[in-house]
């Protein structure tokens, strides 16, 4: 890497369906070269040197060993997401390449919808939104689904 040159990432491609949100890939391109995998088929040669970063973003692109082995230069393997299921650590550890995360980045979202989760299957959220979509006559002879309670202190509402 030439002096002021930003470092070469690769990542598999910028918007579409599978590729690195267009907003993010501008504030990476703020501090890396971006390469997208197509750029590296198409110049495997050249390319395959400068790149020491791969960004992984919704498990891809797919790290495996063909791959870290046409990357010399490659240093750090940046997962966007908690868990690294996706990667075969051992492997990649080998190669001598480093592996980071994100735990805490989705933490209190996840909880939030630990939580809606188990209040909608304690309310039976889901069968009544459907029974609201059948109509009126089908509700007769079926248990109802709201709280009727004053006390909402022993409730999952009173927690």
């Amino acid at each position: 890497m030439a002096e002021g040159e930003l470092p070469s990432v690769l990542i598999l491609d910028i918007g579409g369906t599978h590729g690195v949100l267009e907003d993010l890939a501008a504030l990476l391109k703020k501090h890396f070269h971006l390469i997208t995998m197509k750029e590296l088929l198409g110049n495997k040669e050249e390319m395959r040197k400068k790149i020491q970063s791969v960004f992984v973003f919704e498990c891809r692109p797919t790290i495996d060993r063909e791959l870290l082995e046409s990357l010399p230069n490659l240093k750090v393997i940046a997962n966007s997401g908690v868990g690294v299921d996706h990667l075969d650590l051992k492997m990649i550890s080998s190669f001598g390449v480093k592996v980071t995360n994100t735990p805490q980045a989705v933490a209190d979202p996840t909880a939030d919808i630990g939580m809606a989760l188990m209040l909608a299957s304690a309310r039976r959220l889901v069968e009544g939104s459907v029974l609201n979509f059948l109509g009126p006559s089908y509700f007769f002879g079926t248990p109802r689904f709201w709280c009727e309670r004053y006390d909402l202190s022993e409730s999952l509402f009173g927690m």
